[in-house]
């Protein structure tokens, strides 16, 4: 299939954080590049003007379509009823989600989609640290900053592989098709499936119908990769062609903790120490080495790379630490995450005291109907504090919460719920910290809180 050629893009809603990411990909490659969106944050601002592209005010303005456009690519967050898009629209100009025009850059190269309702993330940046390791060329786009990535999003045109974090969240407001059904995967993965996106999809089935539906779509001669001890995921990748695709399930890789520190025990190799731990994370070098074995990287190599990664950013990330003391941010949110993350850090340090602090800010978290399912998911904290603002539900039009129905859900009785980032700031500065860890978890920002002066107190 022909790639399509194209001189001028215009990005609608061009200030999210993949997007902006995209524009500047394109930018790199040498296209003339505009967008607009009705408000763009740092450090999407910083980056887009030192490129030279950031739009010269705010808002939306159709004049930016002309004939000349030779495409325009739809950001998730603008409306249907956008003006420019209509603009586009009447002068039928193709228009692409983000994941479509990825797809469309990407004709010619191998690509590997690494989909799941946890770990994508953190097996897609693995991936990528090996490769760049081991001196391999190759495209990406993935969702989160990455230590030795200056970008999110990499087109060219030589590389022969493309790695994409393939997210089952809706591609844009007009067609409504979950992200991962639209990169056309030949390497796929499922590292897990745990009902998220409520507001999308309201029911668990309809949830996991979406990864049935990607794993179906994994090509003749194709690869299917799965978490094999994940009961749903095992649901959705039961072979249905094995003649035609190659299954591969994959497991926690052996290992041992030892004074606080991951040990890897390897065939040839022998044991190897690595930056990175958790069961969860385990699951996750498993499922990347299982995607390098399909595209000739060794185990040796594997494992040499492997050494050096230290994980995604807000990834189980450390904040800070002293001999007895550390703080980790992590973006967990999602019920499975969230009870991932907090036994991980337990079960590295089982001698210290754990306090897992989670904000409750997506429509999902917020949600009373789907609350139930963080039942249980603190219990490994040996103290839990629940924080979200009162005002992020107002925002959202949602049922406000209160802390008898935030203990019921999350079954515990001893939650401590915060409604003030200040009081929590104050408890948390106040607290004694000794051989004690903390762990923030949150996708957002505990109101803007400032986290290296947090960070500073406690230690």
């Amino acid at each position: 299939m022909e790639k399509k050629e194209f001189k001028r893009i215009h990005l609608i809603a061009v200030g999210g954080s993949i997007m902006h990411n995209l524009a500047l990909a394109l930018h790199d490659k040498g296209l003339e590049i505009s967008g607009s969106d009705d408000e763009i944050f740092e450090p999407a601002k910083s980056r887009l003007a030192a490129a030279g592209i950031l739009p010269e005010q705010e808002g939306w303005f159709p004049e930016k379509i002309t004939p000349e456009t030779d495409a325009v690519i739809l950001g998730m967050h603008a409306r249907p009823d956008n003006p420019e898009l209509q603009r586009a629209q009447e002068l039928n100009i193709p228009i692409y989600s983000f994941p479509e025009f990825i797809y469309e850059q990407s004709k010619d190269k191998q690509r590997i989609v690494i989909g799941g309702s946890h770990g994508k993330t953190s097996i897609t940046s693995i991936i990528m640290h090996v490769l760049k390791y081991t001196g391999r060329k190759f495209d990406y786009a993935v969702g989160a900053q990455l230590e030795g990535f200056d970008r999110m999003v990499k087109l060219t045109e030589d590389a022969p592989i493309i790695i994409i974090e393939g997210d089952e969240y809706l591609s844009d407001p007009i067609k409504r098709i979950p992200k991962f059904h639209l990169y056309h995967h030949h390497i796929g993965v499922i590292s897990g499936i745990s009902w998220d996106h409520i507001n999308v999809f309201p029911d668990p089935e309809m949830y996991r119908e979406q990864f049935r539906i990607f794993a179906e779509m994994t090509p003749k001669a194709g690869v299917l990769i799965y978490d094999k001890d994940d009961e749903q995921a095992q649901l959705v990748s039961v072979p249905r062609n094995p003649a035609d695709v190659t299954y591969i399930g994959y497991s926690v890789h052996e290992h041992s903790i030892k004074h606080g520190k991951t040990i890897l025990h390897t065939k040839k190799d022998g044991d190897i120490e690595i930056p990175l731990f958790g069961e969860h994370n385990l699951r996750n070098i498993n499922a990347a080495k299982e995607v390098c074995k399909k595209i000739g990287i060794k185990a040796h190599d594997f494992y040499h790379a492997l050494r050096s990664f230290k994980g995604a950013a807000k990834r189980l990330e450390k904040l800070g630490e002293n001999a007895h003391t550390v703080i980790f941010r992590d973006f967990a949110h999602a019920p499975s995450k969230v009870r991932a993350t907090t036994a991980a850090v337990k079960k590295q340090y089982p001698q210290r005291e754990l306090v897992a602090c989670l904000e409750l800010h997506t429509f999902s978290s917020l949600n009373k109907n789907f609350l139930p399912q963080y039942a249980g998911a603190l219990d490994t904290a040996d103290e839990a504090i629940l924080y979200f603002n009162p005002k992020t539900i107002e925002h959202k039009r949602m049922e406000m919460l209160t802390e008898a129905e935030l203990k019921d859900a999350f079954k515990n009785p001893r939650l401590q719920v915060y409604t003030d980032s200040e009081a929590l700031n104050n408890y948390l500065k106040s607290r004694s910290w000794s051989n004690a860890n903390l762990l923030l978890m949150s996708s957002g920002n505990y109101n803007n809180t400032n986290l290296e002066e947090l960070t500073k107190a406690v230690l």
